[in-house]
């Protein structure tokens, strides 16, 4: 029993991990927060990492109980969230330089935190509609496959919470990276991930698109 535990966390971190990717997210929470200094950097991570645990763990153990209530079907929640990613996307793409630079570093109250943390730096460029359809998905078999539901319930959350800190890791320690390879070069990397959000954005849209389409053909 607690080996299918076990197999559990392991297929909800392999599975949500890679499209999480905290990783590749550190030069946008990067792009979003250039006036924060770094203790206050570390706080708002702290924040999108408990933010990000929340939803993955809901949306495991209760996401598809909830679409059904609304009437929602997962298409329609990768269209709709496709369109924040993009548009996100867009406007960190288009953002001017200046915006970027001569900002005094500003401290963050508990309250700024639990303001600004969730949108849009939690929902959706951490966990967004593709991370929510995935663990949705995993909530759906994972918790017929082990024994209980408590321990479905522990796997899950285990699970969320190595990938809530290793969300937090990423962020809160993101200036290092900017350190290490300067300016210009974080420059680059900002423009390029804004960039890859779009193209992100427009492909969960056109999953979520394309599935619609072909409820309608059958």
């Amino acid at each position: 029993m607690f080996l299918e535990a076990a197999k559990s966390v392991l297929l909800i971190v392999s599975a949500l991990f890679p499209i999480v990717n905290p990783i590749g997210g550190s030069p946008v929470f990067l792009l979003l927060t250039p006036e924060y200094s770094a203790a206050s950097r570390k706080l708002l991570a702290r924040g999108v990492a408990i933010n990000s645990f929340i939803l993955l763990i809901v949306s495991v153990v209760v996401g598809t109980h909830i679409l059904s209530f609304f009437g929602i079907s997962l298409p329609v929640v990768q269209v709709g969230g496709g369109l924040i990613v993009i548009s996100t996307g867009w406007a960190m793409l288009t953002r001017s330089d200046q915006v970027d630079r001569g900002q005094a570093p500003k401290t963050v109250t508990p309250q700024d935190i639990l303001r600004n943390a969730f949108y849009p730096l939690t929902l959706p460029l951490t966990v967004g509609p593709g991370s929510i359809s995935v663990a949705i998905t995993l909530g759906a078999n994972e918790t017929h496959r082990v024994g209980t539901n408590v321990l479905a319930v522990v796997a899950a959350a285990i699970g969320a919470a190595v990938v809530a800190i290793s969300i937090y890791l990423c962020y809160g320690y993101a200036d290092r990276l900017a350190a290490a390879v300067g300016p210009s070069g974080m420059n680059v990397i900002l423009r390029l991930s804004a960039f890859l959000l779009v193209c992100i954005g427009v492909q969960i849209f056109w999953n979520g698109l394309s599935a619609l389409i072909r409820s309608l053909q059958t």
